[in-house]
């Protein structure tokens, strides 16, 4: 990070605009999940409108013959755009006392800027993680070794293949550190370095049976790798307030104050399940939704092989649940499988923690359709 500050200090008392761009610059530089690399930027609108538009991709243009006397017939697109609301809102506020807007050492803004986009990108992320998982395919494997992992990741192409999803050198693993030592164990991996810098400008730090392989320092429970392509995952965001200095003389409460001050609004969905893959190794939960009783309602049915079994939920969790988590410290709602009702809104992500003699063992993720969600009469 040393560099960025020393080129935001060159900078910082440009105009906020000019800051905004030098965060977005590293925050994109810090997110793992990268635009192009694991999302695509499609969208039409602005995101700090509260909506954007996409484009759902189910089915290719469709060729047919040519008569040359009668020529051919048009074909409705299969390409439809829908509606992407917008449900992160996320702001930074944070004080400089001692300071008036005006007289902030810059090398001070400088190092809260650099902070800001970490943290910023660290959030991102995480949602990002989140909409992935809960919509992703899952594959569920007794266990991986460095003598059967490269076997999973062919089968895992194979579905990919006959899914339609393009083998076109995008596609990519999120793989997390275990399952990581163990593809650096395969014979079957080719480093970075071998490569060149087309692979490296993508995170990736090598590839394995056509995916670039990215590590990712996740610590969703029994997750391993996350695979897909970015055509099929959708990231809007946008600066609703741009970064910058606000003045607190103002405000009645702080005398020779100011604020570094800035909102990013952003969401992400995934526009086909089976283009991403979520293997889990032992195991993940198995999830259903059905309509609650109740208006606005939905239940869950959870599927799981364990005895002495309860579970929890959270919903739009800020964080992934960790394996080996105390349902003390989970502070989640209690859930009844088939039973209990849980008032959501479509789009929402419903976390559910699986407890074994009081520790997270299992995890699952859904994402909340409209048919899942009980009318109101």
């Amino acid at each position: 990070m040393g560099a960025f500050k020393i080129f935001l200090q060159l900078f910082a008392h440009e105009h906020q605009e000019r800051w905004s761009k030098l965060v977005l610059a590293k925050l994109r530089q810090e997110l793992v999940l990268k635009d192009g690399v694991v999302f695509n930027n499609d969208y039409e609108g602005s995101p700090a409108a509260g909506v954007v538009k996409i484009p759902v991709r189910d089915e290719e243009v469709q060729v047919s013959d040519y008569d040359k006397a009668n020529g051919i017939q048009g074909t409705n697109g299969s390409t439809a755009y829908e509606n992407m609301p917008i449900t992160k809102d996320k702001a930074l506020n944070e004080i400089i006392d001692g300071y008036d807007a005006n007289a902030v050492p810059d090398n001070l803004v400088a190092d809260r800027l650099d902070s800001a986009a970490y943290s910023m990108a660290k959030q991102i992320d995480t949602d990002g993680g989140t909409t992935l998982l809960a919509s992703a395919t899952v594959d569920n494997e007794a266990e991986l070794t460095k003598d059967n992992i490269y076997s999973k990741i062919v089968d895992i192409r194979k579905r990919m293949n006959k899914a339609n999803i393009p083998n076109d050198g995008k596609r990519y693993l999120l793989v997390l550190p275990d399952a990581m030592s163990l593809i650096l164990k395969s014979p079957e991996f080719i480093s970075a370095s071998s490569l060149g810098d087309e692979v490296k400008q993508t995170g990736a730090i090598g590839k394995i049976a056509g995916f670039l392989v990215i590590e990712w320092n996740d610590t969703t429970a029994n997750l391993q790798i996350l695979a897909g392509h970015p055509r099929f995952a959708t990231r809007a965001t946008e600066f609703a307030v741009n970064i910058h200095l606000q003045d607190l003389s103002g405000s009645g409460k702080y005398i020779g104050a100011s604020a570094v001050q800035g909102r990013k609004v952003y969401d992400h969905k995934v526009l086909r399940s089976v283009a991403i893959r979520a293997i889990y190794s032992p195991g993940s939960l198995v999830i259903q939704a059905a309509q609650g009783v109740t208006a606005g309602s939905t239940m869950l049915t959870v599927s799981s092989g364990n005895s002495g079994t309860t579970y929890a939920y959270k919903k739009n969790p800020a964080e992934r649940v960790v394996y080996g988590t105390t349902k003390a410290t989970y502070a989640g709602t209690d859930l009844t499988s088939g039973t209990t009702e849980i008032d959501v809104k479509e789009g929402d992500i419903i976390e559910v923690a699986n407890f074994v003699s009081n520790k997270v063992q299992n995890v699952g993720y859904y994402t909340v359709e409209a048919g899942d969600i009980k009318a109101s009469a």
